[in-house]
C-alpha cells in the first residue's frame, strides 16, 4: 500500500472512530435524562426529561452558530477569545494528503460533533441540581449562554490553546472543562434559586425526599458508565496506529477501572455511616470515580486508576452530606460528583504525570471555578429579574410537570408527596 492510501485509510478510520466515541457521549444525555428522572419525584419528571432533551437541542444549535469558533479560532495562550460564527470548512482531500504534522487526520466535521457532545454534557450537570422548583423557561435561557458562551471561553482556556494550556494546566477529558464547569454553573443557580420545601428543617434537621424510580436511576447509570469509554477514549482522537491503539486501549481500562473503585468505596462508606447499603450514594461513588480518572485516564496503571476512582468515591459521600448541613439542596447530588470530585481529579493527574505542574493543576481549578462560576450567578440573576427562576410554592407542591409541561409522566398513579 502507498502512502496515498495508507494516510486516507487512516484519515477514514480516525474520523469513524472519533465519530462513535462522540455517538457514545451523545448517548450519555440519555443517561443524564434517566439518572435524574430516577432521582426525583414522580411529580416532576416530565419537566426534568423535557430539560434534557431540549438542552442537547440548543447546546446543539448554541454550539454551531458561535460556541465552536470561541473555543478553536481564538488566539494561542490568550485569555479574551474571538467572537465569530459556524463552523468552517471541511478538510481538503489535498490538505490531508499532503502529510506532515500539520496535516489533518480525522475530519473537521466529526471533530465539531464530538464537541458538542461535550458542551451538552456540561449543561446536563445544571439540569439535576436544580431540579424540581426551576422554571423550565428560566433554565432553558441559561442553557443558551452557558453553551454559546460561558463553556466556550473557559474551553478555549484549555483545549482551545489559551492560556490555561500554555501554563501547562493538563485535563485530558474535562474534569475541569466539562465537569467542575457544570457543577460551578449549577452552584450559582442553586445559591440563587434555595432549596425544596421541606427539605430542611428547623436546628439543622435534613429530610430525605427520595426518588421516584431508582431502576431508571440505576439505568441512567450504567448508560453514563457506557458513555464514559467514548468520553475519555476518544479524548485520545485517534487510534490508527500501534501506540494510539494501546492508549485507547489503557484508557478504556482506566475509565473502568476508576468507576469500580468509586462504586465500592462509596457503598463501603455509606454502609459505614448509615449501617446500610445505600444505593444513590453507590450510584453517584460510580459517577464519581468516572469524573476522577477524566482528567488523566491514560498515565495512571490500572490499578491506580482504581485508587484514584475510590478516592472519588469516599469524596462523594462526604461532600453530599457536608451540603446538605450548609443547606445547599441538590436532588441528585451533581455538585458533589461533578464539581468536588472533578476537582480532586485534576489535583490526582499530579500523582501518575510526569509533566503535571501542582502550580498550572491549581490555576486551572481557580481560573475555571471563578470564571464559570461569577459568569452564571450574572447570568441566572438577569434571568431571576427578568422572568424569575423558580416556579410558585403552589406549584411545586403539584409538581412542575403539570406547571410547566402539562402533562404527568405516570398519570395512573395520582398520589403525590
Amino acid at each position: 500500500m502507498d502512502n496515498t492510501a495508507l494516510t486516507a485509510l487512516q484519515y477514514g478510520f480516525d474520523t469513524f472512530y472519533f465519530l462513535i466515541c462522540g455517538a457514545l457521549v451523545m448517548w450519555m444525555a440519555a443517561g443524564f435524562a434517566m439518572l435524574e428522572s430516577g432521582l426525583v419525584r414522580a411529580k416532576n419528571t416530565t419537566e426534568i426529561l423535557t430539560k434534557n432533551v431540549a438542552l442537547y437541542a440548543t447546546a446543539s444549535v448554541m454550539y454551531l452558530l458561535v460556541g465552536y469558533y470561541i473555543m478553536y479560532s481564538s488566539p494561542e495562550g490568550g485569555i479574551l477569545p474571538s467572537l465569530g460564527f459556524l463552523i468552517g470548512d471541511e478538510n481538503t482531500s489535498e490538505a490531508v494528503l499532503a502529510g506532515g504534522d500539520d496535516a489533518p487526520y480525522y475530519s473537521a466535521r466529526s471533530d465539531f460533533f464530538f464537541q458538542i457532545v461535550f458542551a451538552a454534557t456540561c449543561m446536563s450537570i445544571v439540569s439535576g441540581a436544580v431540579a424540581e422548583r426551576m422554571k423550565l423557561w428560566a433554565f432553558l435561557a441559561f442553557a443558551v449562554v452557558m453553551t454559546g458562551f460561558i463553556y466556550p471561553i473557559q474551553g478555549f482556556w484549555k483545549w482551545g490553546g489559551g492560556f490555561l494550556n500554555e501554563a501547562g494546566f493538563l485535563d485530558f477529558a474535562g474534569s475541569g472543562v466539562v465537569h467542575m464547569a457544570g457543577a460551578s454553573a449549577a452552584l450559582a443557580g442553586v445559591l440563587l434559586l434555595g432549596a425544596r420545601k421541606g427539605k430542611y428543617g428547623p436546628n439543622g434537621q435534613v429530610n430525605a425526599i427520595p426518588g421516584a424510580n431508582l431502576p431508571l436511576a440505576t439505568l441512567g447509570t450504567f448508560i453514563l458508565w457506557m458513555g464514559w469509554f467514548g468520553f475519555n477514549g476518544g479524548s485520545q482522537l485517534k487510534m490508527s496506529t500501534i501506540e494510539d491503539a494501546n492508549a485507547v486501549a489503557q484508557v478504556f481500562t482506566n475509565t473502568n477501572m476508576a468507576a469500580a473503585g468509586g462504586l465500592i468505596v462509596a457503598l463501603i462508606v455509606a454502609r459505614l455511616l448509615f449501617g446500610k447499603a445505600d444505593l444513590t450514594m453507590a450510584l453517584n461513588g460510580a459517577l464519581a470515580g468516572l469524573v476522577a480518572i477524566t482528567a488523566e485516564p491514560l498515565t495512571p496503571s490500572a490499578l491506580q486508576a482504581t485508587l484514584i476512582g475510590g478516592v472519588g468515591g469516599a469524596l462523594v459521600v462526604f461532600s453530599i452530606l457536608g451540603l446538605d448541613k450548609v443547606k445547599i439542596d441538590d436532588p441528585v447530588g451533581a455538585i458533589s460528583v461533578h464539581g468536588v470530585v472533578g476537582i480532586w481529579g485534576i489535583l490526582a493527574v499530579c500523582l501518575t504525570n510526569e509533566d503535571a505542574s501542582l502550580g498550572a493543576q491549581l490555576l486551572g481549578i481557580v481560573s475555571i471555578f471563578a470564571w464559570v462560576f461569577i459568569a452564571s450567578l450574572i447570568v441566572w440573576s438577569i434571568i431571576k429579574a427578568v422572568i424569575g427562576l423558580r416556579v410558585s410554592e403552589e406549584e411545586e407542591y403539584e409538581g412542575v410537570d403539570i406547571a410547566e409541561c402539562g402533562m404527568e409522566a405516570y398519570p395512573e398513579f395520582t398520589g403525590k408527596k
